[in-house]
């Protein structure tokens, strides 16, 4: 069995999986998590592996104590990964991103996958049919839009993600929220598009925090999955113990 450990900037999702069997998932705070992991020890004997997945502020002692538990994989640019990474900065590319690729490997080999990623930013990931990765995007996401207008203007109030009611606001608040939201359901299905000019045959896959919000509301045809980015770590990991 295998344990997946995400780290965020406040929060840590932990994940364990049977084989490709996703059996449990939470999100604790990152202050927590050794207490967390100490429980999922418990409740899952059979754990031998584990990987860290850090975009945030896990400290070294904390990856030193999970090491004493768990063959642990922390992900970074020297892992082996399976794919080709022709990105033109391998050293820069985040391991959020990392994974979100992998799980396409994983679960679309052979295919020309475009991988959205709604979170805090919004990043876009493509790889090919030969198995290349060639890149993407990165823009706001719809929390930090919000933020954006609020914290970079004298007026502008700071609102909570709504689906706009129509899409000309007749209010400074409907505005915001017509700007908002219809601007990165515009800016998605126009990237998915442009993809689509290119490689018609193309998947994609919506996951992330805004996923669920988002995914009802996009005219493209996409996959929504929670879970991609987890799926991803414990495919690196698989591919990594195989070797």
């Amino acid at each position: 069995m295998n344990l997946i450990i995400d780290v965020g900037n406040t929060y840590v999702k932990l994940a364990v999986f049977n084989g490709s069997l996703l059996e449990y998932r939470n999100t604790v705070k990152i202050e927590s998590v050794l207490k967390a992991i100490e429980r999922v020890r418990h409740d899952f004997v059979s754990i031998e592996r584990a990987i860290v997945s850090s975009v945030g502020r896990l400290n070294s002692n904390d990856v030193h104590q999970i090491s004493n538990y768990f063959n642990l994989l922390v992900l970074n640019s020297d892992t082996d990964l399976p794919f080709t990474n022709l990105y033109e900065t391998p050293k820069t590319l985040g391991v959020d991103r990392m994974a979100l690729v992998s799980a396409s490997v994983s679960q679309f080999p052979k295919n020309d996958v475009l991988i959205i990623d709604a979170g805090t930013c919004i990043t876009y990931d493509f790889i090919n049919s030969q198995n290349h990765y060639l890149g993407g995007a990165i823009s706001p996401g719809l929390r930090m839009r919000y933020e954006s207008l609020h914290n970079l203007t004298a007026n502008l109030p700071f609102l909570n993600t709504e689906i706009p009611k129509k899409i000309t606001g007749a209010s400074t608040e409907q505005s915001i929220h017509s700007g908002v939201v219809n601007g990165i359901l515009n800016e998605i299905d126009g990237v998915i598009e442009s993809y689509k000019l290119k490689y018609p045959d193309l998947t994609v896959i919506l996951t992330g925090g805004d996923a669920k919000f988002l995914s009802k509301q996009l005219k493209s045809s996409i996959f929504a999955n929670l879970n991609f980015l987890l799926e991803g770590l414990n495919f690196i990991l698989q591919y990594n113990s195989d070797e």
